[in-house]
């Protein structure tokens, strides 16, 4: 009872949480339905979760979970648009670019992660997770919450829709979106193939991007929404740059929550008593990749 207590309370503090950002990032008089944008955009991610969750719930499937995050963001990002259509504005360069960054990255994430789920068959994650409606439920929740505050400083470039040159922010930004995209990319690409091959079995990667980070793919996530976020410093005002937010929270959720102490607690496990896997730990940096001498 009182752990159900507790994920309901988890559920009110993820909407509160956005709602509180949302405001922040507001953009005077970008209005959709006569709702700020963001806010909107905020909405339309929890709504979307919570659609998905009920038969989800209901078969205690967890099969759509990252896929519902692919469509939560693609609609995020579709309705701030529609938010700069309806005002009649001229859509800015800006706007465009950072809409097709947020979009690319999550069409190519999204699939890939629907297409490991079903090859897996299920993710090992919710395996406690699904014994308990509330959790269960929570998990959707905070999966929205992780939509709208990883997007909430792009959506926010998107609707300010600023026009004119693009300056050294938007370059350096776009640049290192680039790499981090290109980096996460060919990191589960590398992965991928690795596995794929049946002398692999059991086996971990050593090779490609993985001989330089223990977890490429993470700094390659980490460092694309760090551009995101160059690109909107000098575009930002008051309490705006509250949605500065995005890139430290992926860098939190990967390295503190979900990501790195799941996948190092599980190796350590698995080939924490072989040497080559000690080896491997003592010279390869466990995210920030090193290029120096082995």
């Amino acid at each position: 009872m009182k752990d159900n207590i507790k994920d309901l309370a988890a559920i009110v503090a993820c909407i509160l949480t956005a709602y509180f950002v949302a405001n922040a990032a507001t953009v005077e008089g970008a209005l959709l339905y006569g709702i700020p944008a963001i806010l909107f955009c905020a909405g339309v991610s929890f709504v979307v979760h919570w659609i998905v969750a009920i038969p989800s719930l209901i078969t205690s499937s967890e099969k759509y979970f990252d896929f519902t995050g692919m469509i939560a963001t693609l609609l995020v990002v579709s309705t701030a648009m529609i938010a700069l259509f309806s005002s009649t504005q001229q859509i800015s360069i800006r706007s465009i670019v950072v809409a097709t960054f947020v979009s690319i990255w999550t069409l190519r994430l999204g699939t890939f992660l629907y297409k490991r789920i079903v090859k897996s068959g299920e993710d090992k994650r919710f395996r406690e997770i699904k014994k308990s409606l509330p959790k269960f439920l929570m998990t959707w929740t905070l999966s929205a919450l992780w939509v709208f505050l990883t997007t909430v400083n792009a959506i926010t470039v998107i609707v300010l829709n600023q026009q004119g040159p693009l300056d050294l922010f938007f370059i350096a930004g776009s640049a290192l979106w680039i790499l981090g995209f290109a980096f996460e990319a060919i990191a589960d690409k590398q992965k991928k193939s690795f596995s794929e091959l049946t002398e692999n079995k059991d086996k971990f990667i050593t090779q490609g991007l993985w001989s330089i980070s223990r977890h490429p793919n993470y700094f390659g996530e980490v460092i694309l929404w760090l551009g995101i976020a160059v690109v909107s410093l000098p575009l930002l005002s008051g309490w705006q740059f509250v949605t500065l937010v995005s890139p430290v929270f992926v860098y939190l959720l990967l390295t503190k929550i979900s990501g790195l102490p799941f996948l190092e607690d599980k190796a350590e496990k698995k080939w924490g008593s072989e040497k080559i896997y000690q080896d491997y730990k003592a010279r390869t940096p466990i995210l920030v990749p090193y290029f120096g001498k082995k």
